[in-house]
């Protein structure tokens, strides 16, 4: 890249579970106006100098969700954009930011994602009788071996029959996931990235609640599979990640401006690549997006000393790592998807700002996080630590 991007703060709040958790009576908008809130005050950069946003969103319906956000916090002067690249926009957010830095067009920027499953709202269009029906926007043309709608069978089990991953495998890839996640809360390790929110009632959510800490392996097995009617299937509630809400910020400008103006990065973002794959080899996508990330970076797999795969489903998550010969010791260290959750439009925004807490912690150089996206995609980003 021709200008060197830097993270100089990063924030989320903490992940609840959709539906029955700390966030159900919260919609979306409240959410990122948390984070981006944080974000900012930590950059210490001057509100007015912030260029542009880009912000991940993608079930709440359309929108500008970034741009909404940045005139309730009296940002009336920064645009903004939404990106869309399902489980990977907040992800998205992020790269666009970086893009626009690396260019030379803003200096200055913030990028990161949003969801609140709990208040998403339904869609409709003209059913077959002109009557209205409930409606999503497809990822992909509805077929037999990639159904739209079912992820359990289009990303879980495919994966699962496509690289051999059987239902013991997933099942121990999702204990190890929240034995992981817990311990991380109970050491703290996230209280540099948490940013607690307020709730309507006055107390504050501040600790990740999706983690189970009493999760069993005679649990997760005695679980029945989501797909009863495939052949092989291996996909449970147990082995999927959550339905869940949070948000995630990082603000980011060019290393020139971050020297000019006296301000200590945390990180630079180092390269990213997103790539594609047949719908039905959606869970995948890791195995061509971190690749291809990591050549931008011009180093190696191996030079990574932490890496995040998102837990979509786990069967991904042990066929992405089996296929690129990854250390599960370097990989989900402090849990992903099937522990934390996955609140689609915030993940990938999630997953870079908890990255950057990691590196801090181990001490390491090299991070990167990716993750498939509906529709056949898959997304990576490379950091280093500074």
């Amino acid at each position: 890249m021709s200008t060197d991007v830097v993270i100089v703060s990063a924030a989320r709040t903490p992940i609840a579970t959709a539906y029955k958790g700390s966030l159900v009576g919260v919609d979306a908008f409240a959410i990122a106006e948390v984070s981006m809130a944080a974000a900012l005050e930590r950059s210490g950069i001057p509100a007015a100098e912030i260029e542009d946003i880009g912000f991940g969103e993608s079930m709440q319906g359309g929108g500008n969700i970034g741009r909404n956000v940045a005139i309730r916090l009296g940002m009336t002067n920064v645009p903004g954009v939404a990106t869309q690249r399902w489980c990977a926009s907040g992800m998205a957010g992020v790269q666009w930011i970086a893009a626009n830095i690396a260019a030379g067009m803003i200096d200055v920027g913030m990028g990161g994602g949003t969801e609140s499953m709990s208040t998403a709202p339904a869609g409709q269009k003209p059913g077959p009788d002109g009557a209205p029906a409930f409606w999503l926007p497809p990822a992909n043309e509805e077929t037999e071996t990639a159904p739209a709608f079912n992820m359990a069978l289009t990303v879980g089990d495919n994966t699962a029959r496509i690289a051999g991953v059987t239902r013991e495998e997933a099942d121990a890839w999702a204990f190890e996931s929240h034995r992981r996640a817990v311990q991380a809360i109970d050491e703290g390790r996230f209280e540099f990235e948490v940013v607690p929110v307020t709730l309507p009632d006055g107390s504050e959510f501040s600790v990740d609640e999706h983690p189970r800490r009493n999760s069993s392996l005679e649990k997760l097995a005695s679980l029945p599979v989501i797909n009863p009617l495939v052949e092989g299937a291996i996909t449970t509630a147990g082995n999927a990640s959550g339905l869940n809400d949070a948000s995630a910020a990082l603000v980011m400008c060019s290393r020139e401006y971050a020297e000019a103006n006296g301000l200590t990065p945390l990180a630079r973002i180092v390269s990213w690549g997103s790539a594609a794959l047949a719908p039905e080899e959606t869970g995948l996508g890791p195995t061509v997006a971190l690749p291809k990330a990591v050549a931008k970076a011009g180093i190696s797999l191996g030079d990574l000393d932490s890496i995040e795969i998102n837990e979509a489903f786990a069967s991904m998550a042990v066929a992405s790592t089996r296929i690129m010969e990854l250390d599960h010791d370097k990989v989900n260290v402090n849990g992903s998807g099937c522990s934390l959750g996955h609140p689609i439009g915030c993940t990938g925004a999630r997953m870079i700002v908890t990255m950057v807490n990691e590196l801090r912690r181990i001490d390491g150089q090299f991070g990167a996080v990716t993750m498939c996206a509906a529709g056949g995609m898959g997304s990576a980003t490379v950091i280093e630590r500074l």
